[in-house]
């Protein structure tokens, strides 16, 4: 679906921005609103890309008792996270909550916490069926994991646009709510709810829509134009841009957004296709009336 190493660059790019991601945490508020579903509390929450997911304060009204901990991809989004951390202003917002720390994916212990919580990244995972695995190994029994990502409708008024000029694909193809319930279940999770909403975003000008959609990421499409465009390209790309404008004046873009939650039930019992029993054992189960 995505150039997994395209995909590595764009997170190392998103880890050098000033900030999360400007769409993040209004997202994360959205999510919020569906915990009301799930009676549990968990006291420990895994904030999975806690950086660029932008929830903490999403995460902190929702479950004010609970302690944090922020799984990252890299070595650079954890130092972001530790860096985020260590501000005067953070640090007394962490004084009034229960403990925060940041730690890389790999580093987790397994069954940590009660609830994972996922915001605007599983869209940018290379590889999603490893990734849930990995989020079932971190979350404990019966606890459930709640995630947000784009899905296939996503910027789709830029495909003719590229299509009409013969530039290839503006972006990968996003993977459909129901697909990513099936790997939910595939990766051993019980229960997966899947939800979508579209939104429309707007802007003044053609400048400020294509900075805002770079600092959210980029085309990872294993098929995209993969040299340097030109200035010339860009100027013809923001008079093409001028065809997203509306009724309002405005240029419009529609994101799909893709709601998901599932929980780590208790593990089966292994069942062999074939039983043996000694013939010592055969006899004790006739005296105890076991057999038939």
């Amino acid at each position: 679906m995505l150039d997994p190493t395209a995909a590595t660059r764009q997170i190392a790019r998103l880890a050098r921005q000033p900030g999360a991601p400007w769409l993040h945490a209004d997202i994360a508020r959205r999510m919020a609103e569906r915990l009301a579903v799930i009676r549990m509390q968990p006291q420990t929450v895994l904030n999975w890309w806690g950086f660029l997911g932008d929830s903490f304060d999403a995460l902190r009204l929702a479950y004010p008792q609970a302690g944090q901990i922020w799984a990252e991809p890299t070595q650079a989004l954890l130092d972001r996270g530790v860096e985020l951390m260590r501000r005067p202003w953070w640090n007394t917002v962490l004084r009034r909550s229960p403990k925060v720390e940041v730690l890389l994916e790999q580093d987790l212990t397994p069954g940590v916490a009660q609830m994972l919580w996922a915001n605007m990244m599983l869209h940018a995972c290379a590889d999603i069926p490893a990734e849930l695995k990995r989020w079932h190994t971190a979350l404990a029994v019966d606890g459930f994991v709640m995630f947000s990502c784009l899905g296939p409708d996503s910027l789709r008024e830029l495909r003719p646009i590229y299509q009409d000029m013969g530039w290839g694909v503006p972006l990968q193809d996003w993977v459909d709510m129901h697909d990513i319930g099936d790997m939910l279940a595939q990766a051993s999770f019980a229960d997966p709810v899947m939800d979508q909403e579209h939104i429309v975003l707007t802007w003044g000008d053609a400048q400020t829509l294509l900075a805002d959609l770079r600092s959210l990421g980029g085309n990872l499409a294993p098929g995209r134009f993969t040299g340097l465009r030109g200035r010339q390209w860009r100027e013809t790309l923001l008079k093409a841009l001028e065809s997203l404008r509306g009724a309002d004046g405005r240029l419009r873009l529609t994101l799909e957004l893709v709601y998901g939650h599932a929980f780590k039930p208790q593990p089966r019992l292994a069942m062999s296709q074939e039983t043996s029993f000694s013939l010592e054992q055969m006899r004790a189960m006739v005296r105890r009336g076991e057999a038939v």
